[in-house]
């Protein structure tokens, strides 16, 4: 028996899920132990500091800094609203006064006698962290967050961009080779994730913001294809994808691919459960990091008062064994499915001339092929 070094897939139609929910900083959790949450509900809170808005006033007055102090009309300490007057000097003869009002609105924390400069610290930012699922809260973090367990469905793609969803799962077509192009797309798909097959074209992504789709999940996508779109939408001529994590992207909905770059028809396995929870409500991140600290694009859909419970049993996702399913994750195989033939003991050397452990695989495609056991995930299908 092997290890792999990555974590593989889960496509699982019944397994626990915990959901880590966690402050950026410290602040105020807001339930216990044992609550049950749902999507919407505000597990914790807590405030981003403002931005420091410096005022160089000393010279926007022309006056030397020591010239300040005799001039200035408010304190540290003082809240200031935009149009406070903070300094206004005493003029000749008691006319031509040269006043300054704020600009902005904050709490007055800095004044250097120094610079001549005031420091307003901008309002605080609130940050709220809600559940993300249906759940129950089985951990407490003072001050930080929780955990939330739950049972469900869960499928995890190897590619995705934008942010966490909800909205209920629909299928837009019967066949895992079949593209989602524009024509399957109208308005009553708004506020839905829709599931596709083998690739989502320009089009379908364009047509997908305009109707309010919310997500979207296909075997596949054309790389080039989804920068261009992605430029478009943020505006952005030069953004491309690079390795750091991805979902923070502000498009209007959530893409997961579940194969890889290209048209490459979704796994059936993982097209049948999908189309299996259409009509379902789920949870969807585009969210992926593929590096250190492994992040996976996700759709979750947790089971709400035991229905459309599957007795099924969950496998170790860190098992290889002959007859194992894998995807491949590096090139030249990126994306392509296959199965475990052997794990060789011996190490080998790879075309970087390091010695690493290796497997045989036979691919969809029928190629049989030796890769480093790094370079695979194990699709998780139970």
């Amino acid at each position: 028996m092997g290890s792999a070094y990555t974590p593989g897939l889960k496509v699982s139609p019944r397994t626990t899920i915990e959901k880590l929910r966690r402050l950026p900083l410290k602040g105020e959790v807001l339930v216990k132990v044992g609550d049950r949450v749902t999507p919407g509900t505000v597990v914790a809170r807590t405030e981003l500091p403002g931005v420091m808005q410096t005022i160089k006033l000393a010279e926007r007055m022309g006056l030397e800094p020591s010239e300040l102090k005799e001039i200035l009309l408010v304190k540290a300490g003082d809240q200031i609203e935009k149009g406070t007057l903070l300094a206004r000097t005493k003029g000749i003869f008691g006319m031509f006064k040269a006043e300054e009002h704020s600009k902005v609105a904050g709490k007055l924390e800095l004044v250097s006698e120094h610079t001549g400069h005031l420091g307003i610290r901008m309002p605080a930012i609130p940050i709220e962290k809600d559940a993300y699922v249906t759940g129950v809260i089985k951990t407490v973090i003072p001050d930080e967050g929780v955990l939330i367990e739950c049972t469900g469905a869960v499928i995890q793609g190897i590619f995705g961009v934008g942010g966490e969803r909800q909205g209920d799962i629909v299928s837009v077509s019967t066949d895992p080779t079949k593209p989602l192009v524009e024509g399957d797309l109208n308005e009553s798909h708004r506020g839905k994730i829709v599931i596709g097959g083998s690739n989502v074209s320009l089009g379908a992504l364009k047509k997908a913001g305009q109707v309010g789709v919310i997500g979207i999940v296909v075997g596949g996508v054309i790389d080039r294809e989804l920068i261009d779109y992605l430029r478009e939408s943020l505006n952005d001529p030069n953004f491309d994808i690079g390795v750091a994590i991805t979902g923070h992207e502000n498009i209007p909905f959530t893409l997961v691919v579940t194969e890889g770059f290209g048209t490459i028809p979704m796994a059936v396995k993982t097209f049948e459960l999908l189309n299996s929870l259409s009509g379902k409500h789920a949870s969807i991140n585009g969210a992926t990091q593929i590096r250190a600290g492994v992040i996976r694009p996700e759709v979750i859909v947790p089971e709400v008062d035991g229905e459309n419970k599957l007795e099924v049993a969950v496998a170790d996702d860190n098992d290889l064994n002959s007859g194992t399913p894998i995807r491949v994750i590096r090139e030249p195989y990126f994306g392509i499915l296959g199965e475990v033939i052997s794990l060789p003991s011996e190490l080998e050397q790879v075309e970087s001339e390091t010695w690493v452990r290796v497997l045989r695989a036979k691919l969809a495609d029928g190629r049989e092929v030796t890769v480093p056991r790094a370079n695979v995930e194990i699709i998780q299908t139970g």
